[in-house]
C-alpha cells in the first residue's frame, strides 16, 4: 500500500479509501470481514457520510468492529454532512453542521473525526456561518481537519475566505469512464464537447492549493449509469485494453482501473464502495502498479476520449 501525507495536516493516508455507503446491504459478520480485510491490506482511511443509510452505515461500522480506542487509533475516519436526505435539500447552516457532527460521532462511537467534509454545495450557504461551525468543532476537539466534496474552485475560495481552517480535501467523481476533470485541460481550444470546462479546472486548482483529491465511483460510467468493467456493449474496446494490461501485470481488471487513477501525479485517493473483500484486495493490488504513460493514455483513448 502506498501512503501520502495530506498537506497542512499530520495525516499519513493510504491511497485507497474504504467507502462505507453500502454497509446496510451486509450482515455484521460480513461488515467486520470487509473492514478487517481493508486493515490487513494496509488501508487506514475510512469514508462515511451521515446520508449513507440515513446514518445506519456509521452505526453498523462501529458495531461490527466493536469500536474502541485501540481500534480507533488504527484508523483515519472521515465523514460528510450537509445533505438533508429525506427532505432532499442541502443545509450548511451552523445548527445543522453542529447537530450532524454530534450524530456522526455518536453513531461511530468516537470522540472525534479526523476529517469533516461538506458533502455537496449549498447555494444558500452563508460562509461566515460555516466558519463559526468549523471553529466550534475544532476548538472542542470534535473535528481535526475540514474539506469539501463536489465543490468547484470558486465555491472553495468563497468558503476559505471566511475560515482560518485550511480546506484540505475535495472529493470528486472520477473514473476511466467519467473524466471531465481531465478532459477540458487536454482538449483546450478544440471545438468539441470534450473541451467544455465543466468544473473550472478543479483538478489543477486543487493541486495548486494543496488540496487532496479523492475519487468517488471509480468504476462507474457517468452518474451511476452502471460499471464499465465487463460492459462489452458500451465499452468493448476499453475492456479489451484493460484486460490485456491485467494479463500483462498478472492482476484483475479492477486493479488496472484503480491503477489508472493512482497513476496521476496528483496522488488521488480512490474511494472504494465495494462490499466484496476480494474486489477490495484487487483494487489494493492495483494501487501498487505504476502504469507507463503510453498505457495510461491507451486506456484514456479506449474510453472514447480524444488525445489531440
Amino acid at each position: 500500500m502506498k501512503y501520502n501525507q495530506i498537506k497542512h495536516t499530520d495525516l499519513n493516508v493510504s491511497n485507497i479509501i474504504m467507502g462505507n455507503m453500502r454497509l446496510p446491504q451486509l450482515s455484521l459478520v460480513e461488515i467486520e470481514q470487509l473492514i478487517r480485510t481493508a486493515l490487513d491490506e494496509g488501508i487506514n482511511f475510512f469514508d462515511h457520510a451521515d446520508i449513507y443509510g440515513q446514518g445506519r452505515s456509521e452505526e453498523l461500522f462501529a458495531e461490527a468492529i466493536q469500536m474502541n480506542s485501540s481500534i480507533r487509533d488504527k484508523m483515519i475516519i472521515q465523514s460528510k454532512c450537509g445533505i438533508k436526505g429525506k427532505e432532499n435539500y442541502f443545509d450548511f447552516s451552523k445548527e445543522h453542521i453542529l447537530d450532524s457532527v454530534d450524530g456522526i460521532l455518536k453513531r461511530l462511537q468516537t470522540d472525534y473525526l479526523d476529517l469533516l467534509l461538506l458533502h455537496r454545495p449549498d447555494p444558500l450557504m452563508e460562509p461566515e456561518e460555516v466558519a463559526e461551525a468549523f471553529e466550534v468543532l475544532h476548538s472542542s476537539g470534535k473535528v481535526k481537519y475540514f474539506g469539501v466534496s463536489n465543490h468547484n474552485p470558486a465555491q472553495i475560495e468563497l468558503l476559505q475566505k471566511y475560515t482560518p481552517h485550511k480546506l484540505v480535501v475535495n472529493q470528486v467523481q472520477l473514473s476511466i469512464a467519467h473524466t471531465p476533470i481531465i478532459d477540458a485541460g487536454i482538449s483546450l481550444n478544440m471545438n468539441i464537447d470534450q473541451a467544455i470546462n465543466r468544473d473550472s479546472s478543479v483538478l489543477e486548482y486543487c493541486r495548486l492549493h494543496d488540496i487532496q483529491l479523492q475519487a468517488w465511483s471509480p468504476f462507474q460510467n457517468g452518474f451511476f449509469e452502471g460499471p464499465f468493467l465487463g460492459d462489452l456493449e458500451k465499452f468493448a474496446e476499453l475492456n479489451k485494453v484493460i484486460d490485456d494490461l491485467a494479463a500483462l501485470y498478472h492482476v484483475t481488471n479492477t486493479a488496472i482501473a484503480t491503477a489508472w487513477i493512482t497513476r496521476h501525479p496528483a496522488n488521488i485517493q480512490v474511494v472504494l464502495g465495494t462490499t466484496n473483500p476480494q474486489r477490495l484486495k484487487d483494487a489494493c493490488a492495483g494501487a501498487e502498479i505504476k502504469l507507463t504513460r503510453k498505457e495510461w493514455y491507451d486506456i484514456y483513448k479506449a474510453a472514447g476520449n480524444i488525445v489531440p
